[in-house]
């Protein structure tokens, strides 16, 4: 990932947190250095990118692989970590020299996927784990260290320290997903294919920014329907039948709380194309287990004239269907 493109990222998750309530989780961390601190660490690191270790922010963003070292020089009460990889690999963390108190409050949390508060990515309905199995707590365990895998191309790790010269190393691998599901992507352009294999699942493919999106292929084993359903609800008739694409928008990363753009539930004739004024947009891919579903789809950054005029706190205007 680019440090450009990183640090849009980073500036949607902190404007994203402050919306949902995570600014409270780490402006006890962050207030004094700032966003503009941040993003200036990040171009200071350019050309660091692919150095093996290399320190650990309280709040950071990972995208590459290697050790990272976080050692408290004062109390850092609220950190949290992004890790992302490519849509095609997981995540391993390991922690190891970990020197923090337990007893007095310290504490070290993996989570597979991303959460803000109140929100997580994959959704809950779509991930293979209870929430509570998401979480990995270094305290609760007997291990000097603790490793975690991810089930998608995104995880993160919180963590809280009071003592001055107590940190921890993170030590982060991919790993090549054969079948990758629930992505977050690391880019505003691209072309991916999700494809579910006789698997009663959810796959979502998530961009954390307005796009146009162009649906090139859709195999749902049977046909349908022969329209593109325009909705601001679901509609029981691509939703009813257990195997179809959804097209979502919103400015959160749970796609359960997102507003439905279109469904889909048949093969097109060409290209279905539509554009989302979102921060996130989303395809997602539903299956009964009964077929082999697949979906191919484009999808660009908007330019600021195609975004869609909205009023004031209006969300339902922002996030439309063209």
């Amino acid at each position: 990932m680019s440090v450009a493109l990183r640090a849009q990222l980073l500036l949607f998750l902190i404007s994203l947190s402050s919306r949902m309530g995570l600014t409270r989780y780490i402006e006890d961390s962050e207030a004094a250095d700032g966003i503009y601190s941040l993003l200036s660490f990040a171009q200071k690191r350019e050309s660091e990118d692919f150095i093996f270790r290399r320190p650990l922010r309280c709040l950071d963003m990972l995208a590459t692989e290697g050790y990272f070292t976080f050692m408290a020089s004062r109390p850092q009460l609220a950190c949290a970590a992004f890790v992302i990889a490519e849509p095609n690999e997981v995540i391993s963390l390991e922690l190891s020299d970990v020197n923090i108190d337990c007893s007095a409050g310290d504490f070290i949390k993996i989570f597979d996927g991303w959460v803000l508060k109140g929100e997580k990515f994959p959704s809950s309905h779509d991930h293979p784990l209870a929430p509570h199995e998401r979480y990995t707590d270094y305290c609760s365990s007997m291990a000097p260290g603790l490793s975690s895998r991810s089930s998608q191309n995104v995880a993160m790790i919180f963590f809280r320290i009071h003592s001055p010269d107590s940190g921890f190393t993170l030590a982060v691998k991919k790993m090549h997903n054969p079948m990758p599901c629930n992505i977050m992507s690391q880019s505003p352009e691209g072309s991916f294919t999700m494809v579910i294999p006789h698997q009663r699942m959810n796959c979502s493919f998530s961009v954390i920014y307005p796009v146009e999106i162009r649906l090139t292929e859709l195999s749902l084993g049977e046909a349908k329907s022969n329209e593109i359903r325009p909705v601001r609800q679901m509609f029981s008739g691509c939703s009813g039948s257990g195997d179809y694409v959804e097209l979502l928008g919103g400015n959160g990363v749970d796609t359960s709380k997102m507003i439905p753009v279109a469904d889909l539930c048949f093969s097109p004739s060409g290209l279905a194309q539509m554009k989302i004024g979102c921060d996130n947009s989303v395809v997602r891919l539903v299956s009964s287990g009964n077929y082999i579903n697949r979906v191919s789809f484009q999808y660009r950054l908007l330019d600021q004239n195609e975004l869609p005029k909205t009023r004031e706190n209006s969300l339902e205007d922002f996030c439309r269907m063209e």
